[in-house]
């Protein structure tokens, strides 16, 4: 029965005693307000426990009271110990994640959606140098690494920053925000000194070896050289003498490209901002790739702009040189290659495009891994060092730029280097070669 029912039913019958009552003593009338008095005095009497139950101790079993009133507390009863087991659960897990994070080695920061720190776990007071006291700062009035400030202001939070603990200028931390909840940020921060330490060891071992390397290897070419033009070489000497020669050059090849990655890992993380004619140097590099390379190529240029870029040109030369020596060498006679510059309205865009032998989809994420070859032994054959895509990556990031490689085997290559807006200016055309321009199809050849 519901309790509709089970109130109506009741009403109903003391009504209906009322008027019994009134019938045999007379005015029923009398008798029905007067019962209708008492069921609202009995209410009303009922409603202002229950106001006082609702307000007081939430503690204790429910009152033992009969009808809808007995009912009402029973429920209130079991919605309260429901929430009082729930808050506990809650109390219990927060109390652990709390613990938790205060074990965590690295620094977490609950944001909001102004960056106002919310929460912070004791990494982060060692680390980052804030307490509990800053709550409600935003977190980029206090750390003030210019890396770190540039990061939030261009909300790309698509990979971490490295920056220098403001506690300890020795420390190098990886921070990350990670956007979750609404309008909420956890930022991470971890210590990588030992990892950049390690990084620099490596860059300075390279670095040294290369130099040390490169004067004996000059010495060892220079006497083969002269043994090659000697007359009174043996024959049986002369093939394992241009071995060598070989081996020679290439060991050469491999001891410059290595120097080229130190110097750019040393360098600043953001290239100089000159002027460079990319058209210029687009031209010069094709011109030497077909003094040098395969005459049945067909290499084209197409320069859809007289921007220029803003940065280093002999970093931009040797990035260029790389894709385009990639290309004619994979690239088999009679295939062809397409050199694009162009602009629009997300930045620069340098694309070369070929017809050779393709890239397995597998290996295109790892083309940028020092020494890292598709087809070892058709690399060694074409004279490659594995070094070029590593130099381009590097070259790139630190013109801000990223590259895009897509690839089927037995169609061919594109590779496509996107530069942002900021790096563009605008300049006059001194390649000497026909500007093509969108509506227009011709090339330069």
């Amino acid at each position: 029965m519901s309790t509709w029912v089970a109130v109506s039913t009741r009403v109903a019958v003391a009504i209906a005693l009322a008027l019994f009552l009134g019938f045999v003593f007379g005015h029923p009338a009398y008798w029905v307000i007067g019962v209708l008095v008492a069921l609202l005095a009995w209410h009303s009497y009922h409603v202002t426990q229950f106001e006082k139950k609702l307000r007081g101790s939430r503690k204790g079993r429910p009152p033992n009271i009969p009808g809808i009133w007995g009912a009402v507390h029973a429920h209130v009863y079991r919605i309260r110990n429901r929430n009082r087991q729930r808050k506990k659960r809650l109390t219990r897990l927060l109390r652990e994640f709390r613990k938790s994070t205060s074990a965590m080695p690295d620094a977490g920061v609950v944001l909001n959606g102004a960056n106002q720190i919310m929460w912070i776990n004791k990494a982060a007071q060692s680390m980052l140098g804030v307490t509990k006291a800053d709550r409600g700062q935003r977190v980029d009035n206090l750390l003030r690494d210019p890396n770190f400030i540039q990061y939030l202001r261009d909300d790309d939070l698509s990979g971490p920053v490295k920056i220098i603990s403001p506690v300890d200028s020795e420390r190098h931390l990886s921070v990350q925000v990670v956007p979750y909840g609404e309008e909420q940020r956890l930022l991470l921060a971890k210590d990588i000194t030992l990892e950049t330490r390690l990084a620099k060891v490596r860059r300075d071992f390279v670095g040294n070896a290369s130099h040390e390397l490169r004067s004996p290897l000059t010495v060892i070419g220079g006497y083969l050289g002269a043994l090659s033009d000697d007359p009174d070489l043996p024959e049986s000497w002369h093939q394992p003498v241009a071995e060598m020669e070989i081996q020679a050059a290439r060991m050469q090849r491999i001891i410059e490209d290595l120097l080229t990655l130190s110097r750019l890992e040393a360098a600043e993380p953001e290239a100089q901002r000159d002027p460079v004619d990319i058209g210029g140097t687009l031209c010069v590099i094709r011109k030497d790739v077909l003094s040098v390379g395969n005459p049945d190529l067909d290499i084209e240029l197409s320069l859809d702009t007289r921007d220029r870029l803003l940065g280093s040109e002999a970093e931009l030369y040797s990035a260029a040189c790389n894709l385009i020596s990639n290309a004619v060498k994979y690239t088999p006679e009679g295939g062809r290659i397409d050199i694009r510059w162009y602009t629009d309205e997300t930045g620069g865009h340098l694309t070369i495009a070929d017809t050779g032998i393709g890239i397995p989809e597998e290996s295109i994420p790892r083309l940028t891994e020092r020494f890292y070859r598709v087809d070892k032994g058709r690399d060694r054959a074409r004279g490659g060092t594995g070094l070029g895509l590593a130099i381009v990556k590097h070259v790139l990031n630190r013109h801000g730029a990223r590259l895009e490689v897509t690839s089927r085997l037995g169609e061919g290559s594109t590779f496509s280097c996107h530069f942002p807006r900021g790096r563009l200016a605008l300049a006059e055309d001194a390649c000497g070669v026909k500007e093509t321009r969108p509506g227009n199809a011709a090339a330069a050849r």
